[in-house]
């Protein structure tokens, strides 16, 4: 008895260590997971708002002392500050769908169509996956535009330092655009979200750069001048413009203003990044977009309004390669780089969504696929077959696109104003409603639907503008001679 009793004291020692690792094991595994079963996420306010601000101040800003410009002094800082509220206020309702029940432990939604389809449902899911992802795609187009011009202005602005302003200096911008998507199709490589945090701050860090030249040109350039340029009114009506072109270039710089601060197509996918409860995810979304939206406004109504001040009716549609500024050409030179460094960085905040979206989904129809799912690790890339010839085709087909249309401030407007409505206000409203359950009839129903129907005639108002200028401009263009 006392010898079986021995034994038995014998096994339970020798056991209760190895339990013990089994245990601290999975403790150690549950440590490293999320409450869904994914690697723990550790993205914080400053990521988050890193990420917000590499997608809103985007090329866009460069855009705004010309949307100033159609507008003028009344309507251009009250459209910006109105679009700047407006983005920020869906933002918070968006914000608030990322989890579907408890703000804490609810079901995570890890991208916009997915926050859709748990909180609507039906078709408006196949209405959201088609704008959200063809906005994607024209974003990535607008970016490969708007990264050759700089390129190209790089070049022009030695041309005209060495042989004057007199001199044209013509050159194509498909081969900057070529190198754009070569240097895309290596970064595109990089697998998810959670990797490129880098890529963000170096990318945020370049719109600073660029967006303080250019303001700190146009202070330059409006204390040369000896006061502000511009009117109360905008554009006056004259010989080279109609009252028809007035209407028409005013509709687009909203278009243009819409475009400069979209970003709610990527927040639920931005927010997926930031690590778990306390505080919840959309506390901490909601400081990143009120510290992101005030940085950006703050910014665009500097470079805008300086930009306006500077130029007046003749303020270019991309404030840094319009070459209404020729000097010091090494300043202009340094901004255009920090553009194409901040667009390179953008291309991949705004194409990781579509990139995840198609991967997932050849995951689930091939799981045992080596073709899809077999990857080699080479520090922050992730090489397999299928990301490889997925992704580069994807590239190669918006770099081709944006070949065809190199129509900078025309395709910035559309965009804008296709995607602002149903993405910035009508989903985020819809889901809000929903989720928070805001009774049909009552005051605060009655006045988000107020919203979402202003912000609807807003945008097709938009749209009709930058069509109408795209057409205009297709009458005069060669494809690839740009």
């Amino acid at each position: 008895m006392a010898v079986h009793d021995e034994v038995n004291n014998k096994h339970e020692v020798a056991v209760a260590p190895m339990e013990m690792s089994v245990e601290a094991g999975n403790f150690q595994e549950a440590d490293r997971l999320d409450d869904d079963g994914r690697p723990r996420r550790t993205g914080t306010l400053w990521t988050a708002s890193a990420h917000i601000i590499t997608a809103v101040i985007g090329s866009g800003v460069l855009s705004l002392a010309w949307a100033i410009a159609q507008l003028g002094w009344v309507a251009g800082p009250a459209a910006m500050l109105l679009f700047a509220f407006v983005t920020y206020y869906t933002a918070t309702l968006l914000a608030e769908c990322y989890r579907t029940g408890d703000p804490e432990t609810g079901k995570r939604n890890y991208t916009y169509m997915d926050a859709v389809r748990s909180n609507l449902g039906g078709p408006k899911v196949v209405f959201c996956g088609v704008i959200q992802y063809a906005n994607l795609v024209g974003v990535a187009i607008g970016y490969t535009i708007a990264s050759s011009i700089s390129m190209k202005a790089i070049r022009r602005a030695g041309c005209f330092h060495t042989n004057g302003h007199g001199d044209p200096c013509n050159s194509s911008s498909t081969p900057y655009m070529i190198l754009f998507g070569v240097v895309q199709i290596l970064f595109s490589q990089i697998p998810d979200f959670d990797q490129i945090w880098w890529l963000s701050i170096v990318a945020a860090v370049m719109s600073f750069t660029y967006s303080s030249i250019g303001l700190a040109l146009g202070i330059a350039q409006t204390v040369s001048n000896g006061g502000f340029k511009g009117s109360l009114t905008g554009i006056s009506i004259g010989a080279d413009v109609t009252s028809t072109k007035k209407i028409w270039h005013s509709l687009q710089a909203f278009g243009d203003i819409a475009f400069a601060y979209s970003f709610s197509n990527i927040l639920i996918e931005i927010q997926d990044t930031i690590k778990a409860p306390p505080p919840s995810e959309a506390k901490v979304m909601k400081k990143a977009t009120s510290v992101s939206v005030a940085t950006t406004t703050v910014f665009y109504m500097l470079c805008g309004c300086m930009g306006y001040a500077a130029f007046g009716d003749n303020a270019p549609d991309n404030l840094l390669t319009g070459f209404g500024f020729y000097e010091p050409f090494w300043l202009l030179d340094i901004a255009n780089v920090a553009i194409v460094v901040h667009l390179v960085g953008a291309y991949q905040v705004f194409c990781q969504p579509i990139f995840a979206f198609v991967e997932r989904r050849a995951n689930a129809a091939w799981p045992d696929s080596a073709f899809i799912s077999r990857e080699l690790r080479v520090g922050p890339f992730a090489l397999s077959v299928f990301r490889l010839t997925w992704r580069s085709a994807f590239v190669c087909v918006t770099t081709v696109v944006a070949m065809l249309l190199p129509f900078f401030g025309n395709v910035v407007g559309f965009l804008g104003a296709v995607s602002f409505w149903p993405l910035t206000v009508y989903f985020p409203v819809e889901m809000y409603t929903k989720q928070r359950r805001v009774p049909r009839g009552s005051t605060k129903w009655i006045c988000l639907q107020t919203l979402s129907i202003s912000c609807l005639i807003v945008s097709i108002a938009a749209a009709a503008g930058s069509i109408a200028d795209v057409i205009d401009a297709l009458k005069v263009y060669r494809p690839f001679s740009g």
